[in-house]
């Protein structure tokens, strides 16, 4: 009888253990399930789609500190092709100036000033000159903000019977915003000045 009973409680223990290795088996699998689901929540979250057209470009959404050196840049960059990049089309001229001041301050708004004065816009479409510009590096410094920055360029001057090749080299501070239609990166440029603008070559056509 003894040996029945000592049996029948080594099986109940025997029981009773692989019972509480299932329920921790089965909660194990239920915490991985749960992280696993919320580790692709998180995914598809920063997973976004950018519209262009009937086309949709599948983008990787990130933290602003990660991509805070190429937005600054992008938006330095933006601004000088606004700015510098200009045709015998008085409405285009403005549609690309009107643009660019809506990234920097004061400071670019004087330059444009000063040119409208000197007649340089003027003598753009008179002259049927054409201005472009290539960006050859933008330097930033995001250590402190706001973030110093200058950019170094190429300024092309076309004519009928020239093309005259320009070193344009610029700085200023950048200073975060709110992003709107009008300033998608959201950053001003600030106290925004020319350190060198000299001529490099001139070829005659």
């Amino acid at each position: 009888m003894f040996k029945k009973l000592k049996n029948l409680e080594t099986a109940f223990q025997h029981v009773r253990i692989f019972s509480i290795a299932i329920v921790l088996l089965a909660f194990a699998a239920v915490c991985f399930m749960a992280w696993l689901l919320k580790s692709e929540s998180v995914a598809l979250q920063k997973k976004v789609y950018v519209l262009s057209g009937n086309t949709a470009w599948s983008a990787k959404a990130v933290e602003r500190a990660e991509y805070l050196p190429l937005a600054a840049r992008g938006h330095v960059r933006a601004f000088h092709e606004l700015f510098f990049t200009l045709d015998p089309d008085e409405k285009v001229n403005k549609r690309n100036l009107s643009r660019a001041l809506y990234l920097a301050d004061n400071s670019a708004r004087k330059v444009y000033d000063s040119l409208s004065v000197s007649g340089y816009y003027a003598s753009i479409i008179a002259g049927n000159i054409s201005q472009r510009l290539n960006v050859d590096s933008v330097q930033v410094d995001t250590r402190a903000s706001p973030y110093h920055f200058r950019c170094y360029a190429t300024l092309h001057i076309i004519r009928s019977t020239s093309q005259v090749a320009q070193s344009l080299i610029t700085e200023g501070d950048l200073r975060e915003v709110e992003r709107s239609d009008n300033n998608l990166l959201g950053f001003l440029i600030e106290h925004w000045s020319t350190i060198e603008n000299k001529v490099l070559t001139i070829s005659n056509h």
